[in-house]
């Protein structure tokens, strides 16, 4: 009687450890899982973020292409021009890089060609020419720079 006893103990004992080996992975799954939620929700709400910031800054390209025209003319002084700096300033604090200067080398990935010449001066397809600056958001091209392009002869 005393061994049935012991066997079953030990029987009940096995089962319980049985039982707690689950449990103990199901909390780990559950923990495991939450993680990655966790992960994923923090990804999604950053690209959320990033794709407002995008949209903003989008909508602002019209009005720093102003500010870009009247400072190649000599309007933008006085009061305007604190304005103009201020908010370039906080279009580059949101991440906004701005591109595409005369003499870079052409890249039809963030490069608009709209004119296309042969030139001896040059040894590699360049922009000679920039109509419309480009700019980026972190690796996000938001608009590419219009320019003229001189090729090689």
């Amino acid at each position: 009687m005393a061994e049935t006893a012991v066997t079953a103990f030990g029987a009940e004992l096995e089962a319980l450890r049985n039982e707690l080996d689950e449990r103990t992975h199901d909390l780990q799954r559950v923990t495991a899982e939450y993680a990655n939620y966790r992960k994923r929700v923090d990804r999604d709400r950053e690209k959320a973020a990033e794709n407002t910031i995008g949209v903003v800054l989008t909508a602002l390209l019209p009005v720093l292409d102003d500010i870009d025209r009247a400072r190649e003319h000599g309007d933008l002084v006085g009061p305007f021009a604190s304005v103009a700096e201020s908010l370039t300033a906080v279009t580059g604090k949101l991440g906004l890089t701005v591109f595409g200067e005369k003499g870079d080398p052409f890249d039809p990935n963030r490069h608009e060609a709209v004119a296309h010449q042969t030139s001896a001066d040059v040894t590699e397809a360049t922009c000679i020419e920039v109509m419309r600056r480009g700019y980026t958001l972190g690796e996000r091209l938001l608009r590419p720079a219009m320019v003229a392009v001189a090729d090689p002869e």
